[in-house]
């Protein structure tokens, strides 16, 4: 099974929130593949530091999930799919064609266009996301999509 997560995902393995069980299973499970861009990573980065800000966690623990992050993605766990200039180009046509009617964020438009090159270079099972409007898009591009918070 190949899974591309997004950060609004990815969160919930290394700090509890909806869905974080959700997401422990699929990350376990066998034969699966948990690709994320590298946007991804630095989206983790900073929903802990402002988790951290808000008093959600403190920062001994913060630092110890990225760790584990990093090690997950040294090892292989996670596979992290670089951001090129084709994917700008396909993030912006995704803005013209949802922002307006969908609320399609710049950051989520570029997740998106990874994901839709992932999509076609080795096929995805899913998209993982627990944004409402970027689930809704991904569907509407002909991804299938996994929202963790929702059975």
């Amino acid at each position: 099974m190949n899974y591309f997560f997004d950060s609004s995902a990815l969160i919930k393995l290394y700090h509890p929130e909806v869905g974080s069980e959700r997401v422990a299973a699929m990350f376990g499970g066998a034969d699966r593949r948990i690709i994320i861009s590298r946007l991804a990573g630095v989206e983790l980065h900073s929903a802990l530091a402002l988790k951290t800000r808000t008093g959600h966690l403190d920062g001994e623990r913060s630092a110890v999930l990225r760790i584990r992050f990093l090690n997950d993605v040294a090892s292989g766990a996670i596979a992290l799919v670089a951001v090129g200039e084709f994917h700008y180009s396909a993030a912006e046509r995704l803005i013209v064609r949802y922002s307006d009617r969908k609320g399609l964020r710049t950051l989520d438009a570029l997740q998106l266009a990874v994901a839709l090159d992932v999509q076609n270079r080795v096929g995805l099972d899913a998209l993982v996301a627990a944004d409402k409007a970027f689930c809704e898009v991904a569907a509407l591009e002909g991804l299938a999509v996994l929202n963790p918070e929702r059975l």
